[in-house]
């Protein structure tokens, strides 16, 4: 019976999976392969999602990874997901404002239909970046919390220290560093005068220092 359990449960991951593999292909084979791929960094897999069984996950990587590598619902507060999905079901439709490349672009893309999308937006807002309350943490403005507020504001909201425990952030951070390395943003790898600098380690004691504690 576990075992029956079990393989239930994985079938919608396999199923995800295969989506992202059928993407990929999509990629390879088409001359719009290179820069639809360049979009976002490949920064989860289906079963790293939250609630990675969950309807609303199993939308976002049917649909998301048509076009791109697969989103993390922290990428954006929850506000502003429903205006992003609603550009990117428009897209998904050929339509937008590249005209007939569009179009081109989105051969062979579905896209969901409005109970999906709002099965889709209110996921990724239950899962969106919970933004940092400057009245909460005031020195994240303080010369102290500089390089956490230079380096995590050049992507999305600053966020509030306490989505993670102080033994969790580390790995949070470094993969942030490599989706900064992907997209070319301030990485600090060879030290500029006058140039802002990656500083992980300051970025870890400021986040480890208001943590959630378990």
């Amino acid at each position: 019976m576990r075992r029956a359990l079990f393989v239930l449960a994985l079938v919608p991951l396999l199923a995800r999976a295969d989506g992202v593999d059928e993407a990929r292909r999509r990629w390879a084979e088409s001359p719009h392969g290179p820069m639809l791929e360049r979009i976002l960094p490949p920064a989860v897999e289906p079963g790293q999602l939250p609630e990675p069984a969950s309807p609303g996950a199993q939308l976002t990587a049917q649909y998301c990874v048509q076009c791109h590598n697969l989103p993390n619902p922290a990428m954006h507060q929850a506000s502003r997901w429903p205006g992003i999905v609603e550009r990117m079901v428009f897209r998904m439709e050929g339509k937008g404002n590249y005209g007939r490349l569009m179009a081109d672009m989105m051969a062979g893309v579905k896209a969901p239909t409005r109970g999906e999308t709002e099965a889709l937006v209110a996921y990724l807002q239950r899962h969106g970046q919970k933004p940092l309350d400057p009245t909460k943490y005031p020195e994240a403005y303080a010369p102290s919390g500089e390089s956490f507020r230079l380096a995590c504001s050049q992507c999305h909201v600053l966020p509030d220290p306490r989505r993670h425990t102080a033994a969790e952030w580390p790995a949070v951070v470094a993969r942030m560093q490599r989706n900064m390395q992907w997209m070319n943003r301030v990485v600090g790898t060879q030290p500029i005068p006058g140039e802002p600098q990656l500083r992980v380690d300051e970025i870890n004691a400021f986040l480890a220092k208001y943590a959630r504690a378990k």
